[in-house]
């Protein structure tokens, strides 16, 4: 049965209310003390917390008992539309203007206009395809600059009712009678755990994997010297970060690597942080870049397993001078698909299986 429902802020108030049933899958809405409107989709495996109106973000993540979210200083998001005063989601949009830390010649914000975009349209969709019964959170947001740019970025979150990861589709869509410049960047931001592995389709050699080492300016001399010296260990092993451990490791602030994915034989890369329980944080997606972004400060704790992107992360001018900037022809459209969530022991098993096929073919 498929049914459409708009979204609309007064369905939204501080007692969580169900706006949707469907079989044994449902969605609520409910507002956060801070006034952000939410949005929680369940099926019998766990749950999707979103923003439907503030970047269609997906704040939360919960399946099989296994909190997915990064830990952070923020217990809930706040109406705002600067990036770090709220930046505590489990997913975020970004682009598309430009994504990433601003250079020193760039004027856009931090990782652009989409992860905290004011979005007027959304809505909830429920149906069923060849997987199964489905809910999906959908919406769109229209970009508009007078004489530059013109677009649209609709986004659809699916949740099936018997899994534990959900089908992500983002839509790009110029409006315009000259070609769309952009770039697009989905932040995925996941909970690192001690003792886990981490795997993907691709080798972990200076051929396919990238370190940015890069020190922060402003960084005290003495967690600038420890992180050099962990830079040099990752130059001499870059594959030394697939072991995940607090103890040997620094990623404070930050590390980012640029990973060249190999696809499978559908264009899908494969992802995985294979937790100590058997249980894996999963991403499949179909963009034409990787980047993987690890901070452990103490306050802040995630793991970028992959951030499936257009491009690297250092801003427009970056973007610009090393080709990575993209096009869309007027009046055209462009699409991207991801898998996002946590797979049992013994589909994690069958999936580390698989990026091992893939690797060694």
């Amino acid at each position: 049965m498929f049914i459409k429902l708009p979204l609309h802020k007064r369905y939204f108030t501080e007692k969580e209310t169900t706006l949707v049933e469907f079989g044994d899958m449902r969605a609520t809405a409910f507002r956060y003390t801070t006034g952000v409107c939410g949005l929680r989709v369940f099926n019998k495996n766990g749950y999707v917390e979103m923003l439907p109106f503030q970047g269609q973000q997906i704040w939360r993540m919960n399946f099989l008992n296994h909190e997915l979210t990064m830990k952070t200083a923020f217990d809930e998001p706040r109406p705002t539309t600067d990036f770090l005063s709220t930046y505590g989601g489990f997913l975020l949009h970004c682009g598309l203007t430009a994504i990433g830390v601003p250079g020193a010649n760039d004027t856009h914000p931090l990782h652009g206009e989409l992860p905290n975009a004011s979005y007027s349209d959304a809505w909830l969709v429920t149906g069923k395809d060849e997987n199964g019964e489905y809910i999906s959170v959908c919406g769109s947001y229209r970009f508009t600059v007078g004489f530059e740019k013109d677009y649209t970025f609709s986004p659809e979150m699916r949740l099936y009712r018997d899994k534990t990861t959900v089908g992500l589709n983002v839509d790009i869509s110029n409006l315009r009678s000259d070609p769309l410049e952009y770039a697009y960047l989905c932040h995925i931001n996941f909970r690192p755990e001690d003792g886990s592995r981490l795997l993907a389709t691709t080798k972990f050699d200076k051929d396919h994997v990238y370190t940015h080492w890069i020190i922060p300016d402003g960084l005290d001399a003495e967690k600038a010297a420890r992180l050099n010296a962990y830079f040099d260990k990752l130059d001499e092993d870059i594959a030394v970060q697939n072991r995940v451990d607090g103890k040997t490791q620094v990623y404070d602030p930050e590390i980012v690597f640029t990973i060249k994915f190999i696809p499978d034989e559908n264009g899908y890369a494969h992802s995985m942080q294979y937790l100590p329980d058997g249980y894996a944080h999963y991403v499949r997606h179909n963009l034409p870049m990787g980047l993987r972004w690890i901070s452990r400060t103490g306050d802040e704790d995630a793991l970028g397993l992959v951030l499936p992107s257009t491009g690297e992360h250092l801003g427009y001018n970056y973007m610009k001078s090393k080709g990575q900037m993209r096009y869309l022809a007027p009046k055209s459209g462009v699409g991207y698909s991801m898998e996002i969530g946590i797979l049992s022991p013994d589909n994690a098993e069958k999936t580390s299986s698989l990026i091992e096929s893939i690797v060694t073919r």
